[in-house]
C-alpha cells in the first residue's frame, strides 16, 4: 500500500495515514536508508573532525590553509579552493542522487499517486515555510538581515539516520518512508531555492552550452547508448559550463538525475536509474558529502561565538527555525493533511510519533550549510556564525528527537520485528502474506511437523521415565 491508502467505493471509513508500504517499496526504502545510514555516520565523523581541526589552536591555522588551497585550470574558470570544489563539485554528485530519487518517487514511488503524495508534499512544504517564517519574524523584530531565510528550511536525511544509528532506535517502515520522502521533497524545493534566489549574473553563452550538453545527455539516454566513458566526460563538461554560467553548478547534477529512466521494463530487475543510483549513492554518501562537511563545518565554537549565536538575530533565527519551525511545520502540515482529507493515523502509531520524526527533520546540516555559504558569501564572519547556528540548531533538534523517540523505542522495536518476521522462511515477511491461502497452508504444515516432533519427543521422554521407574522398583524389591 502507498503511504495514504485509498478506500474502496463501498468503504465509508477514513483513509489511513502512514500505512504499511508495499513489499517492493519497503525493500527499496530499506536499501536506500541502509546506505544513507552508513554515509550519515561518516558525515558525523567528518563534522566532528572539522570542528576539532578548526578549534584546536595548534592545528587551526592549517585547517584554514588547506580549505583555501586553490587548484584547477584557471583558463576554464575553474581555479577553485578545496572548499569551493567540495561545495560546487562534490555536492553535484549528492544532488545527482537526489534527482534520481525524486524521479523514482514521481514515476514509481509514492509521489506518483496524488492522494499518496499529498501527505509528504504538504508536510514538506509546511516544514519549509514555517522555519522561513520563524527566521523572518526573528529578524524583523531584531533588525537583522533577511538574506538567510532559506537556511533553516533544509532537512539532512543522512545526518538524521546517523543519529538514529548512534542511539540505536528502530523506526517502523512507514515512519522511515515518511522521513525519506520528506527529505526528497525537501531537496526538490531546496534545489529550486538555490536556482531561483542564488543566481545573480548569468553568462548566457555558458548556460546555452550547458543546456545543449543536457539535451545531448538526454538524447544518448533515449537512444540506449551505454558506457560510463561516454556519460562521465559529458557530465563533467555540463557541470563546468553550468558553473561558469552563474547558475549554481549542483543544478546540473539534479537535471541529469531527473533524465534517467526509473521505470522497469519487461525482463528488467532494476531500472537504469535505480542501477546507477545503487552505484553512485556510496560515492555520494561515503565521499562527497563527508568531504563537504570536512571543509565546511569547521567553525569557531568559542564561548563568545556560541553566545553570539543566541544573541544575533540572523543566527538565532536559524536555530529557532530548525528547532521550532521544522517540528511545528511538519507536524502541523501532517495534521492538516489528515484533517482536510478525513484520514486517520495508522492504528500502530500515535501523533507523538509524528512529532518526534518532525523534530528529527530539524537536522538541516548539509544543504543548510550550503545555503548559508551562498546567502552570506560577502561576509566571512557572518557565514561562520550562520554555520555555527546550523550546527547548534541541528544538535538541539537531534537531542529533542532522541528523547522523544527513545520513549517509544520498545513499541518501535516490536513493530519492526513484526514487519520483518518470516516464520515460513520463504524470504517474504509474513505481514505481506496473511491474505494468501498458500501462506496459511505452509504455516499449518510447519506447525503439524512441529507437533509431530513434539509428540515423538514426548513418547521418548515417557518411555525413558517408565524405564527409570521400573529400574527403581526392581532395586527396591531385591533382598538385602
Amino acid at each position: 500500500m502507498p503511504l495514504v491508502a485509498a478506500p474502496s467505493p463501498t468503504d465509508h471509513k477514513s483513509r489511513k495515514l502512514l500505512g504499511r508500504l508495499s513489499l517492493p517499496e519497503s525493500r527499496y526504502i530499506a536499501d536506500a536508508l541502509r546506505a544513507e545510514t552508513v554515509g550519515g555516520v561518516l558525515l558525523l565523523v567528518a563534522a566532528i573532525a572539522a570542528l576539532l581541526w578548526a578549534n584546536i589552536p595548534a592545528v587551526s591555522d592549517s585547517y584554514a590553509s588547506v580549505r583555501s588551497f586553490h587548484i584547477g585550470p584557471a583558463s576554464l574558470g575553474l581555479d577553485l579552493s578545496l572548499q569551493h570544489w567540495a561545495a560546487d563539485g562534490l555536492l553535484a554528485i549528492f544532488f545527482f542522487v537526489a534527482g534520481i530519487e525524486l524521479k523514482r518517487e514521481l514515476v514509481a514511488g509514492d509521489l506518483r499517486d496524488p492522494k499518496a503524495a499529498a501527505l509528504p508534499v504538504i508536510a514538506a512544504l509546511c516544514g519549509m515555510a514555517v522555519p522561513a517564517l520563524v527566521y523572518a519574524l526573528v529578524n524583523v523584530t531584531g533588525n537583522g538581515s533577511m538574506d538567510g531565510w532559506a537556511v533553516p528550511t533544509a532537512t539532512d536525511i543522512a545526518f538524521a539516520l546517523a543519529v538514529l544509528a548512534v542511539i540505536g532506535t528502530s523506526l517502523p517502515s512507514a515512519l522511515r518512508a515518511f522521513l525519506l520522502t520528506l527529505a526528497v521533497v525537501d531537496d526538490l524545493f531546496a534545489i529550486l531555492i538555490i536556482a531561483v534566489f542564488f543566481t545573480s549574473e548569468i553568462d548566457f553563452l555558458a548556460l546555452g552550452g550547458a543546456l545543449a550538453g543536457l539535451v545531448l545527455f538526454w538524447f544518448l539516454l533515449r537512444r540506449g547508448v551505454r558506457g560510463w566513458y561516454v556519460y562521465v566526460p559529458l557530465a563533467l563538461v555540463i557541470w563546468g559550463l553550468m558553473y561558469n554560467s552563474g547558475v549554481h553548478a549542483t543544478i546540473a547534477g539534479v537535471a541529469m538525475g531527473l533524465m534517467l529512466r526509473c521505470t522497469r521494463r519487461e525482463g528488467e530487475r532494476t531500472s537504469p536509474g535505480e542501477h546507477i543510483e545503487h552505484l553512485v549513492r556510496p560515492v555520494s554518501a561515503g565521499l562527497a558529502v563527508p568531504l563537504f562537511a570536512l571543509f565546511s563545518a569547521g567553525v569557531s565554537l568559542s564561548d563568545e561565538a556560541i553566545a553570539q549565536v543566541f544573541t544575533r538575530p540572523e543566527t538565532l533565527g536559524v536555530v529557532l527555525g530548525l528547532v521550532v519551525g521544522k517540528a511545528v511545520g511538519i507536524f502541523g502540515g501532517t495534521w492538516l493533511a489528515a484533517r482536510f482529507t478525513r484520514a486517520e493515523l495508522n492504528d500502530d502509531l500515535a501523533w507523538p510519533d509524528v512529532f518526534a520524526v518532525a523534530s528529527l527533520a530539524g537536522i538541516g546540516f548539509t544543504v543548510s550549510l550550503l545555503i548559508g555559504e551562498l546567502a552570506f558569501a560577502g561576509d566571512a564572519t557572518l557565514t561562520d556564525e550562520i554555520k555555527a547556528a546550523v550546527l547548534i540548531g541541528s544538535l538541539i533538534a537531534a537531542v529533542i528527537a532522541c528523547v522523544l523517540l527513545k520513549l517509544r523505542n520498545r513499541r518501535y522495536r516490536a513493530l519492526t520485528e513484526a514487519e520483518e518476521r518470516d516464520e515460513d522462511h520463504d524470504g517474504i515477511p509474513d505481514v505481506y502474506e496473511e491474505d494468501k491461502p498458500e501462506y496459511h497452508l505452509r504455516m499449518a504444515k510447519i506447525y503439524e511437523d512441529r507437533a509431530a516432533e513434539h509428540r515423538r519427543k514426548a513418547e521418548k521422554a515417557a518411555a525413558a521415565a517408565l524405564q527409570t521407574s521400573s529400574g527403581s522398583t526392581t532395586e527396591a524389591d531385591r533382598p538385602a
